[in-house]
């Protein structure tokens, strides 16, 4: 016999006005499930694909150099400091390596996922404002619209799975909150979930 799945109402605050609606506790489960495994890819791919540029054996063969100091367009209002950055790219080029694939393996398996998530946002909004083809008079253009792209979205997507608690739905999280160390330290709850 099936079972139908578990409804309940979220009543909130926001914006000054009281929010209620009833959603599937079933179906938020799986769709957390499959953002977390999508951003998990995405992630993870981007990672691997700029450690095997130079070949395994040279992780750090690819370079952000080239982009920021030629393709940030000069109308970007944080060009120059992007431009700073590329004389420190041998401090942040391992960061975006190392970082996008343990973000994308913290996703994949549910562990550390707030943290992966604030990691993976603050990653996504600097690619974003890398992207600006202007300031705010400009209406902050990126290549393909106005303010909005992929970055921008996978950023909100992330604060999601981090609001969520995504790491919890089949993931090591739900483990880790039952140790003693995080019984004994209940801030680390907030790198969990």
């Amino acid at each position: 016999m099936a079972t139908q799945p578990s409804e309940r109402t979220l009543e909130t605050e926001m914006f000054g006005r009281t929010v209620s609606y009833e959603y599937s506790e079933t179906w938020v489960g799986y769709s957390m499930l499959s953002l977390r495994l999508v951003m998990a890819w995405i992630f993870f791919q981007a990672g691997i694909e700029k450690w095997a540029e130079g070949g395994f054996g040279d992780p750090l063969a690819w370079s952000s150099a080239g982009f920021l100091e030629n393709a940030i367009d000069p109308a970007n209002p944080l060009s120059g400091m992007f431009a700073a950055f590329a004389d420190l790219a041998w401090l942040f080029d391992p960061l975006v390596i190392f970082g996008q694939v343990l973000i994308g393996l913290a996703l994949l398996f549910g562990v550390f996922v707030r943290f992966a998530a604030m990691m993976g946002a603050i990653q996504m909004l600097m690619f974003w404002t890398a992207a600006w083809e202007g300031g705010l008079m400009a209406g902050f253009p990126v290549e393909n619209g106005y303010f909005i792209d992929s970055s921008f979205v996978y950023m909100l997507l992330l604060f999601g799975l981090g609001a969520f608690g995504a790491g919890r739905i089949l993931g090591l999280d739900s483990k880790l909150e039952q140790t003693e160390i995080v019984q004994q330290n209940p801030w680390l709850r907030y790198l969990l979930g």
